[in-house]
């Protein structure tokens, strides 16, 4: 592929590259808590509803809101010095993490963590759209989102490797280590490419934008059917997803009887090939899917979903690890379309001084809802069955959230008929 306007003088895939490298380090410091959660609730002697608290509402007060601030600042400046200083700080924060010694300073640890990462995919987000044209972007997308899945499996297998040989706390430090280094190769290798540089107008010009106003741009983001219903069906598919996923590990040891060595391995796996294989192939449909219309992306996720749910309740029924892993491994494959759809329809929806922060706006709806409310809810659900003496707890909890799916299914159908509707119209 050869340079683009939009890639600042380097070639498409070298940026595509780092920005994914570093989505892997995010999403493998994320992962770490939930993959040592019973070492981690061991020692600092915690319940599910703490550790649910640790990984949801607590994170996601920061990541949530700070991207808000993050995402205009990152569109009124270089969006390259912002994603290397976020990727500094959520790295030094993850060392934090394996030197706390009470609940309190993981907490804090945590939150910091959040705070950094804020600043980390709304600038990827606009990157990869100013240095990609229109009909390319939903499989850099794709691409890129390959980074949560290749994330949480390093995380699992190599993060599980040190904790056995070595200790949970040495498994954050060595990971908080490593993402230092990628913040410094960031700013070493980026360069910031030229906003709206490959969106033409009709004369075949790219388009000159100002820099956008707040408020304008937050008001306007939430007044579109079509950017709040992306939002809205994001963040209910999230709440499954972050509800399951921060517990998933737990589960299975607790529930299933896997050891944490078989964990490592299998699990890694199940991660890679079902989370990282929906990335990639969902990525490719979208683009062919949205050449005519629109439509396909909310009908992907949609159709994705629906596939999804009997799935996940086998899951969690499944009387063995190994049968139990097999169904989360689909269960996970058709789990997360949705994020390549909703990414790459907010930043085709709006103009190119405007994606940071509708990038942000975007990942505040869904992350609050889903990785706020979704672990919180679990861990504290599990709690309150246990004291009223309910067996197998963990598991009751996780079938509490399946009418989630419906929910979900049904916000992107309403979503898919707006497009269909504004597709007709616009070809009238």
């Amino acid at each position: 592929m050869e340079p683009v306007a939009g890639s600042g003088g380097a070639r498409p895939w070298v940026v595509l590259s780092m920005l994914t490298f570093v989505y892997v380090i995010n999403f493998l410091d994320r992962q770490l808590l939930g993959f040592l959660a019973k070492p981690i609730k061991d020692t600092l002697h915690i319940s599910d509803g703490d550790l649910g608290k640790i990984g949801g509402l607590y994170f996601a007060m920061f990541y949530c809101f700070i991207a808000i601030p993050v995402g205009w600042l990152a569109d009124r400046t270089n969006r390259v010095n912002v994603l290397s200083l976020a990727c500094a700080i959520w790295s030094g924060a993850t060392v934090a993490c394996g030197m706390a010694t009470n609940y309190t300073q993981l907490v804090a640890a945590r939150m910091t963590v959040g705070f950094g990462e804020a600043g980390g995919v709304p600038p990827s987000y606009a990157i990869i759209t100013d240095t990609f044209p229109p009909g390319k972007r939903g499989f850099a997308f794709g691409i890129y989102n390959f980074g949560p899945p290749l994330g949480a499996a390093l995380g699992i297998a190599f993060g599980g490797w040190i904790a056995i040989a070595y200790g949970w706390r040495e498994a954050f430090i060595t990971i908080g280590v490593i993402g230092i280094i990628a913040a410094i190769l960031v700013r070493v290798v980026l360069r910031d490419p030229p906003r709206g540089a490959l969106d033409l107008d009709a004369a075949g010009a790219a388009t000159v934008y100002e820099k956008a106003p707040f408020w304008a741009t937050t008001r306007t983001f939430f007044t579109n059917p079509v950017l709040l219903l992306a939002s809205l069906g994001s963040g209910a598919t999230q709440f499954v997803t972050y509800g399951l996923g921060n517990f998933a590990v737990l589960f299975l040891m607790e529930s299933k009887g896997m050891k944490l060595a078989e964990v490592s391995v299998w699990y890694a796996l199940a991660v890679l090939i079902g989370m990282g294989g929906s990335m990639i192939i969902s990525g490719r449909i979208l683009d062919l899917l949205t050449r005519r219309s629109r439509t396909g992306y909310a009908l992907a996720p949609a159709i994705s979903l629906v596939i999804a749910m009997p799935f996940y309740v086998a899951f969690v029924w499944a009387p063995g690890w190994p049968v139990a892993l097999a169904l989360l491994t689909v269960v996970m494959l058709f789990n997360y379309v949705y994020l390549s759809a909703s990414v790459a329809l907010v930043q085709d929806e709006v103009a190119p001084n405007k994606r940071v922060l509708s990038g942000a706006l975007l990942l505040l709806v869904m992350n609050f809802i889903g990785l706020g409310l979704g672990p919180t809810y679990v861990g504290a659900a599990s709690d309150w069955l246990k004291a009223h003496d309910y067996q197998n707890t963990l598991q009751l909890a996780l079938y509490s959230i399946t009418p989630f799916y419906l929910i979900a299914i049904g916000l992107f159908l309403w979503l898919a008929r707006i497009l269909r509707r504004e597709t007709r119209k616009a070809q009238a």
